[in-house]
């Protein structure tokens, strides 16, 4: 070391200015180098404290995220709409995925590790999509080092999902005409192909497309037209609505058939739900009512498959449910309507069953529950909760099973339930809330203890509800129905499209197969077999 800096002051200048000058040269060298140590620590900080406000800002965005879930599934009063619901997931988790891109951009390590996450996560695309097959090859072939030619050792492949925006083209069809030299007059040529709309210009696939964009996606025409307009299509809102009241009356048949195959299976569900009709004669909206009857015996295993229809009737009085009923005989799920009660007294021999439900018992109880003020309400939904408890076990299991269970392990808790609402309707006030939900229990016992009777019977009527959101759905987005006929004809179409559903099949493909062999002349003696549930499930 003493060598060393002997060797250095050796080689120092002799002259007091060069000497100065190397001085001078070497405090702004380290002026400079303090003043980059400066920068790199601020860079620093500012990346710490932009990291540390990206990780409390998707903290508090994943905050809001749960409480959004806990909306849709926590207690019933704090639930949102299920469209704002939708809304406010796509919002805050598009926002969190912003703060998470960001913060990739600035950490390697960080974006590195997400990359791992996603690749190990992201799962298999669906086997039946076409495969586009892009292949990067190196330019140069060549060894970098000798020249010689390489060969493949094996190959990195990466699958992701693309698209291809929706794309309308035109069906040219050319029908020649073939004429003999020899003989005069003989001209042959074949027939046009029927069409759904003769004379216009859609395919049976496009007025498909239309009727799903709007009763299976409630997207209401004029939206429609306006989508055709960016393609420059031209096409108006009058002319979407007369495809879709042809579509309406091809399928009419097979509509028919449907309703007739639900009214003849043994168990089925019943609900209503207002409909806002617009009144012109009024100038204003009157009240529609949608009648919905559906089939779904998968909770025990029944050979029938799910199916739901829905008719129009401008009210609710009971004519309309003897209209749409009279005729049934078997097991009839359904809330505790008055025009359900009328219309089972009115069939001899008993021979239309009422079976209530469970769940509308349990609503009367659960706000009263969560004011914390009414003991007697929150006991009544321990006591239902351990009906359901049973249920679970049970569903998906065969009838003869699921009676012998509820018979073995839910009689008595149904027997000790209706001596408890008892004994409490004496001690409670006569007009409290507490004592109207015990009333409405007790006044329809016969119809709720009847799952007990027989395994193919649910506790509630959940799941016709479940086939009412669609109704609910199209008219927030189309606000009414612009006619009585509008509301029949949305039922009719909206019935084989929410069978479709129910079945997991495509309703773009069941309507495009359904219209073009209805227009071919498919014959009424085989129309069972257009049913929804004859055509495959869905892929996915």
């Amino acid at each position: 070391m003493k060598r060393d800096a002997s060797a250095s002051i050796l080689t120092l200048p002799k002259g007091v200015a060069a000497l100065r000058a190397l001085l001078l040269a070497t405090l702004t060298e380290r002026d400079e180098a303090i003043a980059e140590r400066d920068a790199v620590v601020c860079e620093r900080d500012k990346l710490a404290a932009d990291h540390d406000a990206l990780l409390a800002r998707t903290e508090r965005l994943q905050h809001l995220l749960l409480k959004l879930k806990r909306m849709q599934f926590g207690a019933k009063s704090e639930r949102l709409p299920d469209e704002q619901l939708q809304f406010g997931f796509e919002d805050l988790e598009a926002a969190i995925a912003e703060g998470e891109a960001r913060a990739e951009k600035r950490d390697p390590e960080l974006r590195r590790d997400k990359i791992a996450k996603r690749r190990a996560s992201r799962g298999a695309l669906p086997a039946h999509l076409p495969r586009i097959e892009v292949t990067l090859s190196p330019e140069d072939t060549e060894c970098p080092c000798c020249r010689a030619a390489m060969v493949v050792i094996g190959t990195d492949s990466a699958e992701r999902l693309d698209v291809v925006p929706a794309q309308f083209r035109v069906l040219v069809t050319h029908r020649p005409k073939l004429a003999c030299r020899a003989c005069d007059g003989v001209v042959v040529q074949m027939p046009a192909p029927p069409r759904l709309i003769e004379g216009g210009i859609p395919t049976e696939a496009l007025v498909a497309h239309v009727l799903v964009n709007r009763y299976a996606d409630h997207l209401p025409l004029y939206r429609q037209a306006q989508i055709l307009a960016r393609q420059g299509v031209l096409l108006d809102r009058a002319t979407l609505a007369f495809w879709v009241g042809y579509a309406a009356a091809e399928i009419a048949p097979v509509v028919a058939r449907l309703r007739e195959m639900v009214l003849g299976s043994a168990r089925i569900f019943a609900d209503e739900t207002m409909a806002p009709v617009l009144d012109p004669g009024r100038g204003r909206t009157k009240q529609g009512y949608f009648w919905t009857v559906s089939r779904d015996d998968r909770s025990w295993g029944g050979a029938d498959p799910p199916a739901v229809v829905y008719s129009y009737a401008p009210g609710r009085g009971h004519q309309y449910a003897r209209t749409l009923l009279g005729d049934y005989r078997g097991i009839l799920q359904c809330d505790g309507y008055a025009a359900y009660k009328a219309l089972a007294k009115s069939v001899p021999n008993g021979s239309l069953t009422l079976a209530f439900c469970w769940s509308h018992v349990r609503r009367g109880f659960y706000d009263l529950a969560k004011s914390k003020v009414a003991p007697v309400a929150t006991e009544a939904l321990v006591r239902i909760a351990a009906l359901y408890r049973i249920e679970a076990t049970i569903r998906g299991k065969d009838a003869g099973h699921r009676l012998v269970v509820r018979q073995s392990e839910s009689r008595m808790l149904v027997s000790e339930l209706r001596v408890w609402f008892e004994v409490q309707l004496a001690r409670l006030p006569a007009r409290g809330p507490t004592a109207s939900a015990i009333r409405y229990a007790l006044n329809h016992w016969d119809g709720l203890e009847r799952f007990l009777e027989d395994g193919r019977i649910e506790m509630d009527s959940n799941s016709i509800e479940r086939v009412m959101r669609p109704v609910a759905l199209s008219r927030k987005n189309a606000l009414f129905a612009g006619s009585d006929e509008g509301g029949q004809r949305w039922g009719a179409i909206a019935s084989l499209v929410e069978t479709c559903k129910l079945n997991r099949v495509n309703p773009l493909s069941y309507l495009k197969d359904l219209l073009t062999k209805l227009v071919n002349g498919w014959p009424q003696a085989r129309i069972d077999e257009l049913m929804p549930w004859k055509w495959p499930p869905d892929a996915t």
